[in-house]
């Protein structure tokens, strides 16, 4: 059995929990999904977002982020289709009508497809977040680190990150929370919308220059 290296471990997954907690357009987008279709669609909506977090993780430990680094042309194409898909995510919240706080959310397949969904795209067309992990596991991934190590930092990184989002939707949905904000849900909507638009317009700013 390969050996892990242990420091590593804890420092890559120091560097996971700061990154996942931190606020963006992903939070609100689970939160959003959270809000309308309930428990179930928002953890559906946080393991997408996991996945999509893995997929760059795996990709910077085993150095294939390189073709993001190297292909600008590419980067700016994920990074155009992200922003659209803010704009859209916006637009979507904007016009949607308030949620009552009698409104049951049903558990069907089709709203846990749509969060797992939202979810993945939100993370998966954001190549700031493979550049991210590349610039910090840079530092600390050695040449002579095993490959069992190697996987274990990459599952670390998709595990914390959705774990971190699904912990947040089992904290709204617990007792009057998810209550309170769906009687206040027309104005989260708009502030949501709003912070997915200034998202977007940002990216827009940065490709501009």
């Amino acid at each position: 059995m390969e050996e892990i290296f242990w420091p590593a471990i804890a420092a890559a997954a120091t560097v996971f929990i700061l990154g996942a907690t931190s606020p963006g357009p992903s939070l609100a987008v689970v939160l959003r999904n959270t809000f309308d279709g309930g428990r179930k669609q928002g953890v559906a909506c946080a393991v997408g977002h996991g996945l999509g977090f893995g997929i760059y993780a795996f990709a910077a430990v085993f150095g294939l982020i390189f073709i993001l680094e190297t292909s600008e042309q590419l980067y700016n194409i994920l990074q155009i289709i992200g922003g659209i898909l803010l704009v859209w995510f916006g637009y979507e919240i904007w016009k949607k009508p308030a949620i009552s706080e009698d409104e049951k959310h049903d558990s069907h397949e089709g709203n846990q497809r749509k969060g797992f969904a939202e979810g993945f795209l939100i993370a998966f067309f954001n190549p700031k977040i493979g550049i991210f992990l590349l610039s910090v596991l840079s530092q600390i991934l050695q040449p002579d680190f095993t490959s069992a190590t190697k996987i274990a930092i990459a599952v670390l990184g998709m595990t914390i990150d959705g774990v971190w989002y699904t912990i947040v939707v089992l904290f709204l949905t617990q007792g009057p929370i998810l209550g309170v904000l769906k009687r206040n849900s027309k104005i989260i909507d708009r502030i949501t919308a709003l912070v997915l638009w200034g998202f977007a317009a940002l990216l827009a700013y940065e490709l501009i220059l």
